[in-house]
């Protein structure tokens, strides 16, 4: 199981005891706005979307995305590497609860992902697609190095932001 760990912040992979967190998060409104409804409502709904999202990831891909929690243990949100059909290249991701927004979590743990996947999974490039509307996260991913390259056309009547960063 992969472990990241920073200053403040542990990152492991997700587990079927994580859906009470995941069920929170994935119903936050900046959540619902910007990545999208998921259609979690219950815990049930919350555990299958772990086996068919992170869970499937880690065995399919050797990543994914990874719960981000306090040093004492609070969970916060998550951060982690996708692989998705629709793009060429690692996609970094991250989430958190309203109550951890701009207190650097999402600058801590995203680099930390980014690192691990540059030199322990040997990523050469990494993107991140991010809605136009997202300041804070558009914000962020400058932060940590990746620039825009072009607006592309992302899920059916969705044209989001393409940031990358190449090694």
């Amino acid at each position: 199981m992969t472990t990241l760990e920073t200053e403040r912040l542990t990152l492991r992979e997700l587990t079927l005891d994580d859906a009470e967190f995941i069920l929170e998060l994935v119903n936050e409104p900046a959540y619902r706005r910007f990545i999208g409804d998921k259609g979690v409502r219950n815990l049930e709904d919350a555990r299958g979307y772990l086996r068919k999202g992170p869970l499937d990831s880690y065995q399919r891909f050797g990543h994914g995305l990874y719960l981000t929690s306090l040093k004492d243990g609070t969970k916060i949100g998550t951060c982690g590497l996708l692989k998705r059909d629709t793009l060429d290249d690692p996609d970094v991701g991250f989430a958190f609860l309203a109550a951890h927004h701009r207190q650097g979590y999402g600058f801590e743990s995203a680099a930390a992902v980014m690192e691990h996947g540059r030199d322990v999974l040997g990523f050469r490039r990494i993107v991140a697609v991010v809605s136009p509307e997202n300041a804070g996260s558009i914000g962020l991913l400058e932060k940590l190095g990746l620039r825009f390259e072009r607006m592309i056309e992302f899920a059916q009547d969705d044209v989001v932001r393409l940031f990358a960063i190449d090694w």
